[in-house]
């Protein structure tokens, strides 16, 4: 499924946040989101979403405008996780993410034996099959971001919309992740703040700066050392990995 905005510009009052921005994923492609703070890389992440509505521009999915679609239509294709996910306290493991199957169920149907295995799937790949009867609030914030990427898997979506998803995660976990989310068949845009982890896991890069697109294309392409420079304001050297070909940022000192 196909996910693009053209030309979307959004505005916090009268200030631009994203700024005339155009942005494509192809089917089964990750697109990776990447700039300084403020940015507007979570404000594109909502907008690609369906959760804002741009002042001007559209956001296409499969080349039909999203506002187009019903919110229970939308849950079924798009799955949103964004940074800071709020969940009732007193809710276990297993409850939030059997909420990712609401899409895929009417008031009047009753839960199945395939919800059942489908909820039982996503917790096994995130690693929390011994968590599941814990409550929400007793949770660190990675555990509680992995839970919420089981939620979003349990909804079965075609595009799954990643807003820092490392966040709050250790480096082992950081990498369990985004193995995960790089063997699912969907299309995935991610906005992520390490270069590092977006040359190995991302098929194409998109870089923002106060608002506006940079440049978009291959990580071999957009990951340089000028580049950096540029937007970022530090030095680094970039070179091809010897363990998995992927480019290597060493920032300098």
């Amino acid at each position: 499924m196909t996910l693009s905005a053209n030309a979307v510009r959004w505005l916090a009052g009268r200030k631009v946040i994203v700024d005339g921005v155009s942005v494509s994923v192809e089917p089964g492609q990750t697109l990776g989101l990447i700039g300084p703070n403020g940015s507007g890389k979570s404000s594109l992440i909502r907008l690609l979403a369906g959760l804002r509505a741009p002042a001007e521009g559209d956001v296409l999915l499969d080349n039909r405008k999203i506002s187009g679609f019903g919110r229970r239509e939308l849950a079924r294709r798009v799955a949103v996780v964004e940074q800071h996910s709020m969940t009732e306290a007193n809710v276990t493991v297993l409850d939030v993410v059997k909420l990712g199957r609401t899409p895929h169920r009417s008031a009047l149907s009753p839960w199945t034996g395939a919800d059942d295995d489908i909820v039982e799937d996503a917790l096994v790949r995130v690693g929390l099959t011994d968590r599941r009867d814990q409550f929400w609030h007793t949770l660190s914030g990675g555990e509680r971001q992995r839970v919420q990427l089981a939620r979003a898997l349990a909804q079965s979506p075609s595009v799954l919309i990643l807003d820092e998803p490392t966040n709050h995660l250790d480096i082992q976990h950081q990498i369990d992740i985004l193995r995960l989310v790089e063997d699912l068949s969907v299309t995935t845009v991610v906005a992520i703040h390490d270069l590092n982890l977006a040359a190995r896991f991302c098929d194409r890069i998109a870089v923002l700066s106060e608002g506006k697109l940079v440049t978009c294309g291959p990580p071999t392409e957009i990951l340089t050392e000028e580049m950096i420079a540029d937007v970022f304001g530090v030095e680094a050297h970039v070179s091809t990995s010897t363990h998995h070909g992927r480019l290597h940022i060493q920032f300098l000192m």
